[in-house]
């Protein structure tokens, strides 16, 4: 195996801080292996991209900008990965586990042959670790092929750190005929951060017993400029939009503080949040499994003490 070839994922051309989660799993594995790490960004007008991903101290960063990258579609992207893989002598193709990298890179494995684990959390050089069953069990997984493709969960890898600046070229793609086209995209608009990069997460559960409730848990989130998150089961049931869900089926997070509010603790929702550094609970249930791994838990109504919470927290704050 030689050099190692990580996606770069941007949001309106601005990196994305998963990224620098998953270089840090990339030069690890490089370690490993001897090789180098390349960073390859693809798009339009991703110059600012790959300017701030050059301070990392990669190898290189590639930049694949072209007519027809302009919106992300993955038959064309997983060419243009492809044939960067194929021109860089790359052993290993990696991305974060985000819902585009689990989008985009089964198709990439897929169209260089290549085998693929996902949501790895580790790479000794042979096989991989990744998390089964909720993250009650691990496995070691080998490929066989002589290019291997993976997903990384970002949150068991620190952020990267600044290590000085890198060369940045460019790669002029060849762009198949697609059969799908960019018809548009009806992005959820939020002032409050992203889930996955949010330092402060407030999420809530059935306990809050209906939408209208969650306007509590969104008091919090905003006193602290975090984000507000919500279980499986009150995605299900209507009570907030999917993109909020956390969890295993939904999206993994590793906050700085986790508020759990009126959630019991699923395995599922659990292994979506769990690596956050601290985790503050509040149920009427002191059997919940939440308690299990919360850092501080508190028995009781949340109806009752969720706004004393608020109030004292705005007070201090002189909000």
């Amino acid at each position: 195996m030689a050099n190692i070839l990580l996606i770069a994922e941007d949001k309106k051309r601005e990196l994305k801080k998963v990224t620098l989660n998953a270089l840090t799993f990339a030069k690890q594995a490089a370690e490993k292996i001897n090789g180098q790490v390349i960073v390859l960004a693809v798009g339009a007008g991703i110059s600012k991209v790959a300017e701030e991903i050059s301070a990392y101290g990669v190898s290189k960063v590639i930049t694949a900008e072209t007519d027809g990258l302009e919106n992300y579609i993955a038959e064309t992207w997983s060419a243009v990965v492809a044939d960067v893989t194929r021109a860089n002598d790359v052993g290993l193709v990696c991305m974060a586990s985000t819902s585009m990298g689990k989008d985009l890179m089964p198709r990439v494995a897929a169209t260089l042959g290549a085998g693929m684990a996902s949501d790895v959390l580790g790479f000794d050089g042979a096989t991989f670790t990744r998390t089964m069953w909720a993250g009650n069990a691990y496995a070691n997984v080998e490929i066989t092929t002589p290019i291997k493709v993976c997903t990384v969960q970002g949150t068991a890898f620190d952020t990267a750190e600044k290590a000085g600046d890198s060369p940045v070229e460019s790669f002029m793609p060849t762009i198949p005929e697609a059969k799908t086209r960019f018809i548009g995209f009806n992005e959820s608009v939020s002032e409050r951060p992203d889930l996955t990069e949010a330092s402060v997460i407030v999420s809530g559960g059935r306990g809050l017993k209906g939408s209208e409730n969650f306007k509590l848990i969104e008091d919090l989130a905003d006193l602290f400029g975090g984000a507000v998150g919500a279980t499986r089961a009150a995605v299900d049931a209507g009570w907030m939009p999917n993109d909020l869900q956390v969890g295993q089926t939904g999206k993994i997070v590793a906050s700085d503080i986790y508020f759990a509010i009126g959630l019991s603790g699923a395995i599922q929702h659990m292994a979506g949040m769990k690596n956050s550094k601290y985790i503050i609970a509040i149920n009427k249930d002191e059997e919940a499994p939440i308690f299990e791994i919360a850092d501080a838990g508190l028995v009781a109504d949340l109806f009752k003490v969720l706004p004393e919470i608020t109030n004292t927290i705005r007070k201090e704050m002189g909000k």
